[in-house]
């Protein structure tokens, strides 16, 4: 006896991210079988050893029991279908699975981050599963990145940028240094997660592009905004939270313009914004921007309220900006609340660890 449950083990083991395996061989009458497997791990360089462990209660025991070869896909990033089709039982896994022919004809799926082209060497009961060793006979490696698991759920790995020579900028400012393009993959990688934190709230994106503060990518959650979020849309300085960000922080020449530009228009077509000035202020004085009670538009079809928090580079400058935006009667539109508080954390998070993985495990 123990004194925990399987589920709670289970937990505990989630907080290990593992890559994701698909392992294929074939029986004695050549039918092909697949299991996805994240119970995998090298074992000797000399000789090439890795293992695996597999249930004794999964239908494809008796093929991997039996077998003299397998195959160790290991799956890359855009495979999630592909694990979670093999993660299946029943139907035919490999329906649509483009797939080569190995070793001893062993199925080899294509397109993954790696193979390993193994002949077993030996297996060991290990409980309810049974753990099998294989020799290495053929490896091959693509440019994808690999597909990871943990806390129950798929992840995408990055290099960790901070390495021990890496030190604090004066006063504990931004560590490190990536470009826009790469802080902008590392941070859209992880809005579900961002989102999740908020309390599953539509998420999303922006840079200053050519035509001015551009959403580039949105997350809607469980609970999205409304169905009609587009990336690739320039977004209002005076009136919209992530407008107002790039206005507050974003204090360069062109920007300026854009907002000299935007209040003439406004002026002519009779719509001056109001208070203006006050919205930036407060936002300078709070660290993001905010748009209570946005009336339905073209967009969103809702009335809405939205924070916007800026993001920043190793050298101070904003990036990008990091905006949540809900139904007004979900979102207190107060400055303290619990919401805009987590999406400012987030944003600085972001700004000071551009790795952005250290967002996943909150």
């Amino acid at each position: 006896m123990t004194p925990f449950d399987s589920k709670a083990f289970r937990r505990a083991l989630g907080a290990f991210p593992t890559g994701v395996t698909v392992i294929t061989t074939r029986d004695a009458d050549g039918q092909p079988f697949g299991v996805t497997a994240s119970s995998f791990n090298s074992v000797s360089l000399d000789p090439p050893l890795i293992l695996w462990s597999q249930s004794t209660t999964s239908s494809s025991y008796p093929a991997f029991r039996d077998c003299e070869r397998f195959v160790v896909n290991i799956l890359g990033d855009h495979q999630f279908k592909v694990s979670n089709q093999f993660a299946k039982s029943g139907a035919d896994k490999f329906a649509g699975i483009p797939i080569s022919l190995g070793l001893g004809d062993m199925p080899v799926i294509d397109d993954c981050a790696a193979h390993l082209e193994c002949l077993k060497v030996a297996s060991y009961p290990g409980g309810d599963h049974v753990v099998y060793i294989g020799q290495v006979e053929r490896i091959s490696r693509s440019a994808h990145r690999s597909l990871a698991f943990g806390d129950g759920k798929y992840l995408k790995t990055f290099a960790h940028d901070l390495g021990e020579t890496s030190g604090l900028a004066p006063e504990g400012g931004p560590i490190g240094s990536l470009d826009t393009v790469d802080l902008q993959r590392r941070a859209g990688a992880i809005l579900p997660q961002i989102s999740e934190r908020l309390g599953e709230r539509t998420v999303g994106l922006a840079v200053w592009g050519n035509q001015g503060a551009t959403i580039v990518q949105w997350s809607p959650s469980t609970r999205p905004v409304s169905p009609y979020l587009q990336a690739g849309v320039v977004v209002s300085l005076t009136q919209s939270a992530t407008g107002r960000a790039f206005a507050a922080f974003l204090q360069t020449e062109a920007v300026e313009a854009a907002v000299q530009t935007e209040l003439r228009e406004r002026e002519r077509s009779g719509q001056p914004p109001e208070r203006f000035a006050e919205h930036l202020a407060e936002a300078r004085e709070h660290g993001l921007a905010r748009a209570v009670g946005a009336a339905p538009s073209t967009r969103h079809q809702v009335t809405v309220n939205a924070f916007s928090a800026p993001i920043y580079d190793a050298a101070g400058r904003m990036v990008m900006a990091l905006s949540t935006t809900c139904e007004a009667q979900r979102l207190d539109p107060d400055w303290d609340g619990e919401v805009p508080r987590a999406l400012l954390a987030c944003a600085r998070e972001l700004s000071a660890a551009p790795a952005a993985g250290l967002l996943c495990s909150r």
